[in-house]
């Protein structure tokens, strides 16, 4: 029997098209792509085309548009076998972590993917993707929320973008591929999560009550404070060095996250690097997050981190209740901490 498969098309490079400020989302893509695809039609899944409204460069993503996503999917969930969202790459990873917490027991494949260079450009990749992407969104053996792309099925929570200008520009840095394509697609079994009930939810969410912050050599502990008092705020993702650790010799700094984390206000560590877990007890400059409540990260991607905690906010997890669902891995997400 064939599988039915829906397309979401929510704007990005894939359906780009020329105009005098650059690129920018351009509409139709349904028919656009029913010319590229040609007599390759009948070789794919049977697939509906929904296209938003209002595109979106994902550059200009905000959280609000997620629950947007998840409503399109949701309303048709019992319509479809699987489900392919076509996203700008430059958010993707944002949208793919959201989407899996809102999305959570999922029984049926959702598949984000994209294109580097436009589908109407001559070497575009989005044919590929996009052909791929369909043809796993019919995989029945798939109950997650994934990215495909450049030849990679990555874990929505676990998926980063790492290059700007070569077509593989997705990786999965803490975590194995779930999949490759070479002349067969191989994927692997054993690495997905298991179908489960559905869980849906789909909260509203506040697009200025969490904010990312960047260490660097010579941080000012005013830009730090700054951060911390924005009025609606309620969660920071302090972006730190190495395995947790933090400039404890400046002394502003620590205090400002420590009478916020008295006040109410979430901050989670996430390392810079690409690769390894968030050990805060491990250097006197990370046990100095650790004493004054910093929830370290684990193995989380920023990106991962950043739609988590804005979940959990939402759906209205505080205090102890958020800290323990932090450190849970929900989704994939992450290594659990013992």
């Amino acid at each position: 029997m064939n599988r039915q498969i829906l397309m979401l098309y929510t704007g990005g490079t894939i359906g780009m098209a020329p105009s005098n400020g650059g690129y920018v989302p351009a509409g139709d893509f349904g028919r656009r792509l029913t010319r590229h695809l040609g007599h390759r039609a009948s070789e794919m899944p049977a697939f509906d085309v929904l296209e938003l409204d209002r595109l979106i460069d994902s550059a200009n993503l905000s959280p609000t548009h997620w629950p947007t996503l998840a409503q399109a999917l949701v309303e048709r969930w019992d319509r479809y076998d699987g489900f392919v969202v076509l996203h700008g790459t430059d958010t993707l990873s944002y949208t793919a972590g959201a989407l899996a917490y809102m999305l959570k027991g999922c029984d049926k494949p959702v598949i984000l993917t994209g294109a580097q260079i436009p589908l109407e450009r001559t070497r575009t990749d989005a044919l590929d993707n996009l052909m791929t992407a369909l043809s796993l969104a019919a995989d029945p053996g798939l109950a997650e929320v994934c990215v495909y792309f450049g030849g990679k099925l990555i874990r929505g929570t676990r998926a980063r973008k790492l290059k700007t200008s070569e077509l593989d520009a997705f990786d999965s840095p803490n975590f194995p591929l779930l999949g490759r394509t070479g002349i067969d697609f191989q994927l692997r079994h054993e690495l997905l999560l298991p179908p489960s009930e559905p869980r849906f939810q789909l909260p509203d969410f506040q697009p200025d009550s969490v904010v990312a912050l960047t260490l660097f050599p010579g941080i000012p502990a005013t830009m730090v404070s700054a951060a911390l008092a924005l009025p609606s705020l309620q969660g920071l993702i302090l972006h730190t060095y190495g395995s947790g650790n933090a400039p404890d010799a400046n002394t502003g700094l620590i205090e400002a996250l420590d009478q916020a984390i008295r006040r109410g206000v979430t901050v989670v560590n996430v390392s810079q690097c690409l690769h390894g877990l968030v050990a805060q007890k491990a250097y006197a400059s990370g046990a100095a997050l650790d004493r004054i409540g910093v929830i370290p990260g684990s193995d989380l991607t920023p990106e991962a981190a950043f739609t988590k905690l804005h979940f959990l906010l939402a759906t209205g997890h505080r205090g102890t209740a958020l800290r323990e669902a932090f450190q849970s891995p929900l989704c994939g997400d992450s290594t659990a901490l013992t």
